[in-house]
């Protein structure tokens, strides 16, 4: 299967469903969540609280990704124009030089229990045992083991709390490393925490506190690289770009300013492929910064350089937390459909997957820094929703956007003229 679909962006919605029918095979059922978002208002309900309605997003698919030698479809929920095109456009750009390259580690979450007041010497005890703690863990979650998973691992650390004005406090945390599998784990990792919460009371003499896991995912990082020839990036001015690109990332290291928006350009595909994969993507956000300022100060989650042989090497690290069983996953059709699409084969092949789209798109958005500024492209493809805002109906909207396009003028003002004039003629 390619995922190289010339044309793609051309077609209609209708047609581009039938071309990754064509590609993967969807069931009618699964067809129809796509067509009607897959979701209704009984489902809805049982989901989450105080239901009233749905809200719905727009799912597009990304082509042209080559990860790890293998074609990729991704499905990408996002509002935000030029999200998916960037994907599909860097993706195309990366093929010659052999795709991306990625890896995850297992899925293992981390938990925590707080002991607050801890009697003195309880750190000692607690490390003492461990080796009791870890068979006190076997045998929770069974099925869990079956498949391979389980408890990997434990340690304790001291922590203080010092804020100025404030009267400090120590605290002893035992964290566990629980191997998750194809699940994100929360729930798994809470259960754990709260098992253990009575034997570490015991041994501490203090009074446990919380009993939860940690969004720093820190074992459970994936990452991507891509090497681009600069005649791959642009066959005329490839040499240039490739130095705008890695100037961008210096400036990112240098600046936390500049790190929190280069980030998010990260975060716009791996959200993106997050939402349509009934994945948390609130926890991967939290994690991922949190590695950002992992060393004291805020820094970019990827890199960009150009080596001694004039290519431009990029590279991309970050805790995912995901999962491809559980939660939404097993009640949402779409969801079921876009990981069908994607032709995911677990936790780790999503990790993979989605390191490989925020990368990509990050390409994108310092490419386009690097070259036309990121306003001017990023407008051209919001242009579709300001001629919608004012008014127009969708056989009017390709004119619309040419005109404000040949204007360089996207206002919602200037708009209301261009349909005006569209509809006069």
């Amino acid at each position: 299967m390619s995922s190289r679909i010339p044309g793609f962006y051309r077609l209609t919605p209708e047609a581009r469903l039938a071309a990754i029918v064509a590609k993967v095979g969807l069931s009618p059922a699964e067809q129809t969540a796509f067509a009607d978002g897959g979701l209704t208002l009984t489902r809805a309900d049982a989901m989450i609280e105080n239901v009233v309605g749905l809200l719905a997003l727009p799912c597009g698919i990304a082509v042209n990704l080559l990860v790890n030698g293998k074609d990729r479809l991704v499905p990408m929920a996002v509002e935000e124009p030029s999200v998916v095109a960037a994907v599909s456009n860097m993706a195309r750009v990366a093929r010659p030089s052999g795709g991306i390259f990625a890896d995850a580690d297992k899925s293992e979450m981390i938990g925590q229990v707080q002991v607050v007041d801890p009697a003195p010497g309880a750190a000692t005890r607690l490390r003492a045992a461990i080796p009791r703690l870890i068979e006190r863990c076997r045998g929770v979650h069974v099925q869990l083991e079956e498949l391979g998973g389980g408890i990997r691992g434990m340690e304790v650390r001291e922590v203080r709390y010092d804020e100025p004005g404030e009267a400090p406090e120590d605290m002893v945390v035992l964290h566990f490393w629980l191997d998750c599998v194809d699940a994100m784990g929360a729930n798994m990792v809470n259960t754990l925490a709260e098992r253990l919460a009575p034997d570490v009371a015991a041994i501490c003499g203090g009074t446990v506190g919380l009993r939860i896991l940690s969004n720093l995912a820190e074992r459970r990082l994936a990452r991507a690289s891509v090497r681009l020839r600069p005649e791959h990036l642009d066959p005329k001015d490839g040499e240039e770009m490739a130095r705008g690109i890695a100037a961008a990332y210096r400036f990112a290291y240098a600046d936390p300013y500049r790190a929190a928006t280069h980030n998010k350009g990260i975060m716009n595909g791996i959200d993106a492929v997050a939402i349509a994969t009934g994945n948390d993507w609130r926890a991967i956000e939290a994690g991922a910064h949190a590695w950002a300022a992992r060393g004291g100060r805020y820094a970019p989650l990827s890199s960009w350089k150009i080596d001694a042989e004039g290519t431009l090497v990029g590279q991309l690290t970050l805790p995912l937390q995901v999962g491809t069983v559980g939660g939404p996953i097993r009640v949402h059709p779409t969801v079921q459909a876009n990981l069908k699409v994607a032709g995911v084969t677990g936790a780790a092949d999503l990790a993979c997957l989605m390191a490989a789209v925020g990368l990509v798109q990050n390409l994108g958005a310092l490419r386009a820094l690097a070259t036309e500024g990121i306003q001017e492209g990023h407008m051209r493809m919001h242009a579709r929703t300001v001629a919608i805002g004012a008014g127009a109906e969708p056989t009017e909207v390709a004119g619309v956007v040419q005109a404000l396009v040949a204007a360089h003028e996207f206002t919602s003002e200037r708009a209301r003229v261009e349909l005006a004039r569209l509809r006069a003629s």
